[in-house]
């Protein structure tokens, strides 16, 4: 039985009819035509399918689209723009971080609120936050550079 359900993707309003249950993630693509979050595991495992709800890291794949009725999603799109990209946009560029960008969703949005909550973390903080989160290329050094990068505000 598919029901209204109403969103905010990336800062515009969004309306879709959709069973109650089905993950975000496939609203996300397939009604709302996106390219990320990227489907990887279907169980919440690699982190692909992240997003943020109301600005929290959350795996679009075990996330009803329910759960998000009248909320804030924020996808790696919305993160930044080409002319504005968002301070971890420029350092993984800055790194040379991604390869096949399959796994950026995770990564990037974790990261976003990681120091978002906190500015200037700990390597601790940094990998703490990043548990759980897989990359098939292998650029996990990369990626802590990047976010360091980021953290110490060195885009250049």
């Amino acid at each position: 039985m598919s029901e209204r359900i109403r969103l905010v993707v990336d800062g515009k309003p969004a309306e879709i009819d959709a069973d109650p249950a089905m993950p975000l993630l496939y609203a996300l693509r397939d009604d709302l035509g996106m390219a990320n979050p990227k489907f990887g595991c279907g169980l919440a495992q690699c982190g692909a399918c992240t997003v943020h709800v109301d600005g929290q890291p959350t795996r679009s794949c075990v996330t009803p689209v329910s759960a998000v009725q009248g909320k804030k999603v924020t996808t790696i799109a919305g993160l930044g723009t080409p002319e504005r990209p968002h301070p971890l946009q420029q350092a993984f560029v800055a790194e040379q971080v991604p390869q096949c960008g399959y796994c950026l969703s995770g990564w990037m949005m974790t990261a976003a609120a990681l120091l978002r909550d906190k500015p200037k973390p700990s390597d601790r903080q940094i990998r703490n936050a990043l548990v759980g989160l897989k990359c098939r290329c292998g650029t996990h050094m990369a990626i802590l550079r990047a976010i360091k990068r980021a953290a110490a505000g060195t885009m250049a």
